[in-house]
């Protein structure tokens, strides 16, 4: 009990709450990078069979990319020293987190967004706003694909909790530490799941009454 006072009257709360903001951005780039992405693509597979055919292998590769990989490989390809007209355009940390998440965000988006944009030729609206808790839901796995930037020496939240747990010698007291950070993480990710289901909640709500009165 006194080790978990002292960590919540350390410094450790407001650090991992500053470092899961990095998170919380990190997944928020990449998101609006992926859906720049998807959602042309999203407009294809709505298109036809024909770009159909076109589309799906390159969404395939997507999906399959680890984003692992992904942030390795973009760290040693790009340039530390990357300038242009000595404007320095070197990626940060975060940055190469955020590009590595990309893939998946894109494939998502566009899958996503296809059924949407079906639904809504289809005559059905609510269907087409189901895309809506789909992106928040994409937005929250992507914050969690985000502490891959640990790897890396990001300051995000599982760098803090693992860094807080290298101070403390006794395997209870780092027990502790990693109570604290899966509670505050998976706190916010329930807060977030549970307004998702209620989003689809009142859409599906929406729609039966539509269809009822129809």
């Amino acid at each position: 009990m006194s080790t978990l006072l002292d960590l919540l009257r350390s410094g450790y709360p407001g650090d991992l709450a500053a470092a899961m903001v990095v998170n919380f951005r990190i997944a928020g780039l990449a998101l609006v990078m992926g859906l720049a992405l998807g959602l042309p693509l999203a407009v294809g597979l709505a298109g036809g069979r024909g770009w159909r055919r076109i589309i799906a292998p390159v969404l395939g590769v997507m999906r399959a990319a680890p984003t692992f990989v992904v942030m390795f490989y973009l760290l040693n390809v790009i340039p530390h020293d990357l300038s242009l007209a000595g404007i320095d355009l070197a990626p940060s940390g975060p940055m190469i987190v955020a590009l590595s998440l990309v893939p998946y965000a894109a494939a998502y988006g566009a899958d996503n967004g296809g059924e949407a944009l079906s639904s809504f030729r289809r005559g059905s609206v609510e269907g087409a706003l189901l895309f809506l808790p789909n992106i928040v839901r994409a937005f929250f796995v992507l914050v969690m694909s985000s502490s891959t930037g640990a790897a890396i020496g990001v300051s995000e939240g599982v760098a803090v909790v693992l860094r807080e747990a290298d101070r403390w010698p006794q395997l209870g007291d780092k027990l502790i530490v990693f109570a604290i950070g899966v509670f505050a993480f998976g706190l916010v990710f329930q807060s977030g799941f549970a307004l998702i289901r209620l989003a689809v909640h009142r859409i599906g709500r929406r729609h039966r009454r539509a269809a009822g009165s129809a």
